[in-house]
C-alpha cells in the first residue's frame, strides 16, 4: 500500500509539472520569439509579434493593417484622415526630431522610422527598422512590406485588394470626364515661393500621378519625376503649369489666384481647372490618405463642365 501511494503521488506531481509548462510556454514564445530581417543598417533582430511599436514614420500603413502604435510624432498623430483613431497614442516629439525621453518612457519593443540619421540614437532604445523615404514607391509596396514585417500578410492583401478596386473605379470616372492627354501639375504656394512636385512627395502627387495615372506637362515631366520637387520663380510658373493644377495653399483661395496677374493668365486658372486645398489635407501621403485624396479629387474633376 505504501509503495502504491508513493507511485500515485509521483504521477500526480508529474502531471502538475506538465500543466505548468504547457500554460507558460505559449506566452513565453509569443513575447520572446524573434526573427532576423535585412535592413539598410544590416541584419537586425526584431520581435515576431511586436506589442509596443513606436512609428516615427509610416503610421498610415500600420493603421491600415489594424496595428495601433504606442507612440508617433505629433504631426502624424494629427493626420486629417485618421486622427480620431489615435486618441491613445503618445506624442514622441517633433516630426523628424524624436524625443528619446518620450520614447524611452513608452518602453517600445520595435521602432519604425524613415530617418537614417536617428538610427544610432533610436537603436539604443529598441530594435529599429529604418526605411528611407522613397524606398517604398507606392501603396502596394508599402503595405506589402509592412505586412511581411509584422506578420500581417493576409491583412495587407485584403486591404490592397479593396484599395485597387476603389482606385480602378475612381480612375474610370475621371477617364470618362477628362481628356486622357490632359496634363496635371502638383504645386504649393507659400505666398513668396511656389513649389512643384512629382509623384512621390505628397501634396496630391500620389493620387494624381500614381492612382489616376495622369502626367505632368511633357516638357518638364522627366525632370520633375526624377527630382520630385523644384522651386519656381514667377517667371517659371507658366512652363510648369499643366491643363489642371492641384494647388496646396493655406493662404490663398481660387479667387485670389484668379485675381493675380500671373496666375490669372494661365489657361488652367482661366478654364476653372485649379483646385486649392490646405496643407492639412494635401501633405499626407500614406495609403489611407492617398485613397481619400483620390476620392476628393475625383469628386472635383467629375463636377467640372466639359
Amino acid at each position: 500500500m505504501l509503495g502504491l501511494l508513493m507511485i500515485l503521488l509521483a504521477l500526480s506531481a508529474c502531471g502538475a509539472t506538465d500543466q505548468v509548462e504547457t500554460d507558460q510556454s505559449p506566452e513565453t514564445n509569443t513575447n520572446s520569439a524573434t526573427k532576423t530581417i535585412t535592413t539598410v543598417n544590416g541584419e537586425i533582430e526584431i520581435p515576431v509579434e511586436p506589442q509596443r511599436i513606436v512609428a516615427e514614420e509610416y503610421l498610415g500603413s500600420l493603421i491600415a493593417l489594424d496595428v495601433i502604435p504606442v507612440g508617433a510624432p505629433g504631426l502624424t498623430i494629427e493626420n486629417y484622415y485618421f486622427k480620431d483613431e489615435l486618441s491613445g497614442v503618445s506624442d514622441t516629439g517633433v516630426y523628424g526630431q524624436p524625443s528619446t525621453e518620450s520614447i524611452l518612457a513608452l518602453d517600445p519593443d520595435l521602432i519604425i522610422s524613415g530617418n537614417a540619421e536617428s538610427y544610432e540614437m533610436l537603436s539604443k532604445i529598441a530594435p529599429t527598422v529604418i526605411i528611407p523615404y522613397g524606398d517604398l514607391k507606392n501603396a502596394h509596396e508599402e503595405l506589402t512590406y509592412f505586412g511581411q514585417l509584422l506578420g500581417k500578410e493576409a491583412e495587407a492583401e485584403i486591404w490592397l485588394h479593396n484599395y485597387e478596386q476603389q482606385i480602378a473605379e475612381a480612375k474610370a470616372k475621371v477617364d470618362a470626364a477628362i481628356a486622357k492627354d490632359a496634363s496635371f501639375s502638383i504645386m504649393e504656394d507659400t505666398d513668396k515661393v511656389t513649389y512643384v512636385y512629382g509623384d512621390n512627395f505628397g501634396r496630391g502627387g500620389q493620387p494624381v500621378y500614381q492612382a489616376l495615372e495622369r502626367k505632368p506637362p511633357s516638357a518638364i515631366a522627366d525632370e520633375i519625376m526624377e527630382k520630385q520637387w523644384a522651386e519656381l520663380s514667377s517667371e517659371m510658373v507658366e512652363s510648369y503649369a499643366g491643363d489642371y493644377i492641384i494647388m496646396t495653399s493655406n493662404i490663398r483661395t481660387v479667387e485670389d489666384f484668379e485675381a493675380d496677374p500671373i496666375w490669372g493668365s494661365l489657361p488652367a486658372v482661366k478654364n476653372g481647372h485649379l483646385y486649392v486645398w490646405p496643407e492639412e489635407r494635401s501633405w499626407y501621403y500614406d495609403p489611407i490618405a492617398v485613397l481619400a485624396q483620390t476620392e476628393e479629387l475625383v469628386t472635383w474633376l467629375t463636377s467640372l463642365k466639359k
